[in-house]
């Protein structure tokens, strides 16, 4: 079986991850399913935390909303490096939804709590460019960050 590959083109450049249906494959096949439905296309990166993550796939850029759905939680023993795909979600575990992030650094503090579920394999200077961008008392970039297009095969 070939590896699922997510690319996600966005105007700072292309980040290309690695999706590990082997670990998580209930976010794997959300992330797909958003993907195909281009939930993700035209949505912008709304947290920059310089030294930690990005995030991105909330509809209204505020980093509260979704997809009008949760799915559970996939713990595994994948460790949160830099690059690594992780889950967004709120105090309950099975709270997930459309958000995710890329650690920018090593994070091991959300080794199982959160869902790891792929790895960036090209694109590395891409997330260090969007994590040096300036941005608000919020950690919202001053200027968006726009996901054109997102997709996975």
């Amino acid at each position: 079986m070939s590896a699922t590959k997510a690319t996600i083109v966005t105007n700072k450049g292309t980040i290309e991850l690695e999706l590990w249906p082997d670990r998580a494959p209930k976010h794997v096949e959300n992330m797909k399913k958003l993907a195909d439905d281009k939930f993700y296309d035209g949505l912008i990166l709304h947290r920059v935390i310089p030294g930690f993550m990005i995030q991105g796939g909330c509809p209204d850029g505020t980093g509260t909303g979704g997809p009008g759905y949760n799915i559970d939680a996939e713990f595994n023993d994948a460790m949160f490096t830099k690059g690594v795909l992780g889950m967004a979600r709120s105090m309950d575990p099975n709270s997930a939804g459309s958000q995710f992030f890329i650690c920018t650094t090593d994070a091991f503090h959300l080794n199982e709590q959160y869902t790891a579920f792929g790895k960036v394999c090209a694109g590395d200077d891409v997330i260090d460019a969007i994590a040096a961008v300036s941005r608000d008392g919020q950690d919202k970039p001053d200027e968006d960050i726009t996901i054109e297009t997102f997709t996975v095969s």
